[in-house]
């Protein structure tokens, strides 16, 4: 009888973390998510991220808390910061904004690989984008493999021949595409929560990750069921 593969699947709650659990469950992989609690000002994501890990049949959920909001610097951890709203595609393009937390990806893939490390997974899934995406440079092809060369080096697996892999299959995806691929694999986008600054549990309509997911379902041609403030 074959092994179970084991795979950790780094879980937001938004959009696309949860299809990229659809994917490594679809995959064959035995999921083990883990959602982090790093001071960010929607936590209504991690609620979110429980009930999507039942949805979607992972072996187990974990939250481990890391406090990024000691830094601030963005507006994700900083209250006093603003959400930037309506921003255009062109300025989407040209810059950084300020919902980029600093080293939050290094952050939460090191996290996973000491997750994997002690479940014996050789594996981890993470839902970043380098097409439909705010401009943060840890959601760049670059970053993802420099970081599978440290692991491979800064862990007692890869040093013993057990590298470790990082998959990111919705990175070359557009926004519409990974609908497309959600909506095959019986996503409930409905239960999934991607707003920067949301009110109330229901998504502002206007941060950029509203404005990238309105864009998708609409591209895609499926029905959002996203429930907005603003229309």
């Amino acid at each position: 009888m074959a092994k179970t593969k084991r795979a950790v699947v780094l879980l937001s709650g938004g959009l696309d973390s949860t299809t990229c659990l659809a994917v490594a469950r679809r995959d064959g992989f035995e999921a083990h998510c883990l959602s982090v609690d790093y001071g960010q000002r929607h936590k209504g994501e991690l609620a979110r991220a429980r009930r999507l890990a039942r949805a979607l049949g992972a072996a187990d959920h974990r939250v481990v808390k890391v406090d990024l909001s000691t830094f601030g610097g963005s507006a994700l951890t900083d209250r006093a910061i603003a959400v930037p709203k309506r921003r255009s595609d062109r300025r989407r393009a040209a810059e950084i904004p300020v919902t980029y937390v600093p080293a939050r990806n290094t952050v939460l893939l090191a996290l996973a690989l000491a997750h994997a490390e002690t479940i014996g997974a050789e594996d981890i899934f993470v839902g970043v984008n380098a097409i439909d995406y705010s401009g943060y440079p840890d959601c760049r092809p670059a970053f993802l493999r420099a970081f599978e060369r440290l692991a491979r080096v800064a862990t007692k697996a890869g040093v013993e021949g057990r590298p470790l892999r990082i998959h990111a299959p919705l990175l070359r995806l557009t926004k519409a595409g990974i609908v497309k691929l959600g909506t095959a694999l019986g996503v409930p986008y409905r239960l999934t929560l991607s707003c920067y600054d949301p009110v109330r549990g229901r998504a502002c309509g206007a941060c950029d990750a509203c404005v990238l997911r309105r864009k998708g379902f609409d591209e895609a041609g499926v029905p959002d069921p996203t429930l907005y403030v603003e229309k």
